[in-house]
């Protein structure tokens, strides 16, 4: 039985991390920490376990064996770190941190304590993008050339466990970063699953358009992000995050290959349909994407435990998170500078 401590217990933590860990044999939901006391209060009394007053008390428990960091972005790095340091296995939201030099460092700390690192990249884990796949990698739309990717929404004020203008994604001393960070590395680390490629080289444009908080300005992070990715191999394409969605969701994925063309969580019918060269379709039905409004399991949790139950590192650890996070931070400085942005160490 694994004994989980969740660091922060807002939204996220609320309808993904602690149900999934609850509905999970292999785990005793131990302990809650978060800043605001009464939200650990109500989910200790919900799931069992007990509520602690700092988050240093859950982090030195010898009773717990991995930790979910739920925190906002800033404290990412603090707490996984100080967590990988007291030998516990952690499992870390999205963004991984708010500098390349913090994600550095926790990959380090899980190296030197020896413990497991994961973050929370669950659109790998979408049924339909592990099918496609799949159907990539067996040659189906032959060689991709070209990709365009978006993920978008009406923005965290509708999601946040505050909703409204005020919540701490659109403060930037705890958000630092906005739909970049929050949206397009998702899709920045989906796209290097689906290809098998990396991305080497960004030209970006990242703004705020619309969104603004309570004292109507403009909010101080980015609500749109554009970006172009040149990759590894040669495949170039775009990728789209936005926080101005204002009607159903976008989390689409448009894969352009010699031989084909992959739509995927494109169709409202068909989680992929592939238009071949020859004239032929093909429909695979797999489920469709979950949505804010739809949550549905999201397998992030399970695999985390089968990780620690059976002692094998998790494919999507703080090591591989480090390309997407790298290619975040460059799309970042070349929105800054007007310029292309190099990111060597991804080649």
């Amino acid at each position: 039985m694994i004994r989980v401590g969740m660091l922060g217990c807002g939204k996220i933590a609320q309808v993904r991390h602690i149900p999934e860990y609850a509905d999970n044999a292999n785990v005793q939901l131990y302990a809650f920490y978060n800043p605001t006391v009464k939200r650990a209060e109500d989910m200790a009394a919900k799931y069992g376990g007990k509520v602690c007053a700092t988050a240093e008390e859950l982090i030195g428990d010898p009773n717990i064996d991995a930790v979910s960091v739920c925190a906002a972005n800033y404290a990412h790095a603090e707490l996984t770190i100080k967590a990988l340091k007291a030998g516990k296995h952690v499992l870390c939201e999205k963004p991984m941190a708010v500098t390349i030099e913090e994600c550095e460092e926790m990959v380090k700390a899980a190296k030197e304590s020896g413990k497991y690192l994961m973050i929370a990249h669950n659109q790998r884990l979408a049924r339909a993008h592990v099918c496609a796949k799949q159907l990539i990698d067996e040659g189906l739309i032959g060689n991709i050339v070209s990709f365009r990717t978006t993920f978008g929404h009406g923005g965290p004020e509708t999601w946040s466990i505050n909703p409204g203008k005020n919540t701490w994604f659109f403060d930037k001393s705890k958000a630092a970063m906005g739909v970049m960070a929050d949206l397009g590395v998702h899709k920045t680390d989906l796209i290097h699953f689906l290809t098998g490629q990396r991305v080497i080289r960004t030209t970006a444009k990242l703004c705020t358009i619309d969104k603004r908080g309570e004292d109507g300005e403009l909010i101080g992070v980015d609500d749109n992000a554009f970006c172009i990715y040149e990759m590894t191999g040669g495949i170039v394409g775009t990728m789209t995050a936005s926080w101005t969605f204002y009607g159903a969701e976008d989390n689409s994925t448009i894969l352009y290959g010699t031989k084909g063309i992959m739509r995927i969580y494109d169709d409202p019918a068909h989680s992929i349909v592939v238009k071949l060269a020859t004239g032929e379709e093909k429909f695979y039905d797999v489920e469709q994407i979950q949505t804010n409004d739809n949550q549905t399991k999201s397998g992030v949790i399970d695999l985390w435990v089968d990780c620690i139950v059976n002692g094998k590192a998790p494919e999507i650890s703080g090591e591989s998170a480090l390309y997407a996070m790298r290619a975040v931070f460059a799309s970042i400085k070349s929105s800054e500078i007007g310029q292309a942005v190099e990111i060597e160490e991804n080649k």
